[in-house]
């Protein structure tokens, strides 16, 4: 290992250990160690060398598709969708036992695939649910641990703007519409899971069922979530077809999704600058991780680590389930302190040619990153949906963990399914031949 790399992985893990944001960790270690490239060979300066990189990082054409996502996803999360949703939903599993439970799942992911953000499934759907399901008797801990697992299937499901970042991450060995459509089984999976857990559970502690529904009511509750649904076959019809590409596709959402806020009277002119203002630091909050893991990335290449780490990997075992399995601890642990986005763009280029030595697809190896660090946003010390849940609910994170155990061993079998079964995540994509 050289000097370089020891200063860029020693400054970054005690950056973080000082709880400074991930995108400043990473930025300041690549400069500190850049500095020491910097006098040891000589060449571009450290600052202009990192500051290049971050703006190449960023200069992509397909990188457009996040900040319209954000905004289709904040336009419907506005907009009154999150409640037909639930609605419908409560048509479909509400008149099972612990029925609301498996409304809250399947709402959230419905909702979590129109808006691409587990966060905003917890807060929308979240924000309706919990309290819905505290008045019905269900534990305020179990209603938490449920929309907080539940949340994250929507970056499974596309559209997802993680799954954009993977796909730039592999240089665009994987084309944006593949991985999208490599998501849906495993999410889908996911869910199930889901529902099996919080179904035993809530016969086990004798939580009531939903509600029952006429066909007819049933059938206006379809049709008042029809709009909504109708986003992602927009979005998903339209790459499939070639009407248009993942970018372009991002762009039809957001005039979807706005004339629907509008036409369902959720949101008024006066709010349009706020919820502008709120896209606008979310992607400037995105896009300074992606630059920043992209000069990362870019000095790691340099100084030859994921060959490194292919070696000793390699060295460990020539069996492909072992190497799988490292690789999921590695990255479970990975997704317990950074978030996904620098954690795609900095780890898909090191395992990447790791997997590739076993002839794993790298269509399925982005699959198995995206549900790793999924599980991630629901364990502390960082997780993202996990905190944002339990201030929801009104609950504490130990109070919660309790609850949450079950589901965390449902979204690890359902990953290391995916892990073992390839076809989960390939076969859609190679039926609509997009691989």
């Amino acid at each position: 290992m050289s000097l370089a790399v020891l200063v860029l992985i020693v400054t970054f893990i005690v950056l973080l250990v000082l709880n400074v944001p991930v995108a400043f960790c990473m930025g300041i270690a690549t400069v500190l160690a850049m500095l020491v490239v910097d006098l040891m060979y000589g060449g571009m300066p450290a600052f202009v060398a990192v500051a290049h990189k971050m703006a190449t990082g960023i200069d992509e054409f397909s990188l457009l598709a996040i900040p319209f996502f954000i905004l289709s996803g904040l336009f419907m999360g506005h907009g009154g969708i999150a409640r037909r949703l639930i609605d419908f939903a409560n048509v479909l599993v509400g008149r099972f036992k612990g029925g609301l439970a498996f409304v809250n799942i399947v709402t959230c992911m419905l909702f979590g695939a129109i808006s691409g953000s587990a966060a905003a499934a917890v807060s929308s759907v979240g924000g309706f649910m919990v309290p819905l399901m505290n008045k019905m008797g269900y534990d305020r801990d179990f209603n938490a641990a449920v929309t907080v697992t539940a949340a994250t299937t929507g970056l499974l499901i596309p559209p997802s703007n993680v799954m954009i970042v993977y796909s730039l991450a592999t240089g665009g060995i994987v084309s944006i519409a593949a991985i999208f459509i490599a998501g849906v089984l495993p999410g889908v999976l996911v869910g199930l899971g889901l529902i099996l857990v919080s179904g035993f559970i809530s016969v086990k502690h004798n939580y009531g069922k939903g509600e029952s529904f006429s066909f007819e009511e049933g059938f206006i509750r379809f049709l008042g979530a029809l709009p909504a649904l109708g986003l992602v076959i927009v979005v998903i019809g339209g790459i499939l077809l070639g009407w248009f590409t993942a970018t372009e596709a991002s762009a039809i959402a957001v005039l979807y999704a706005a004339i629907l806020a509008f036409i369902y009277k959720e949101v008024k002119l006066k709010e349009l600058p706020g919820i502008f203002l709120q896209c606008g630091v979310m992607t400037s909050v995105v896009f300074l991780l992606i630059a920043t893991s992209m000069a990362m990335s870019w000095l790691m290449a340099e100084e030859n680590l994921p060959q490194t780490i292919t070696a000793q990997l390699l060295s460990l075992s020539d069996n492909k389930v072992i190497i799988l399995l490292i690789i999921n601890l590695i990255l479970l642990a990975v997704g317990t302190f950074m978030d996904m986005t620098p954690a795609v763009l900095i780890f898909t280029p090191i395992f990447l040619p790791v997997v590739k030595q076993f002839g794993i697809s790298p269509l399925h190896f982005g699959i198995i990153i995206i549900m790793n660090l999924c599980i991630g946003l629901c364990t502390p010390p960082v997780g993202t949906c996990l905190f944002l849940g339990c201030g929801i609910a009104e609950t504490s994170v130990t109070k919660v963990m309790k609850h949450i155990l079950p589901f965390y061993a449902a979204m690890i079998i359902t990953l290391l399914i995916c892990t073992y079964i390839p076809e989960l995540a390939t076969w859609l994509p190679g039926l609509l031949k997009l691989t």
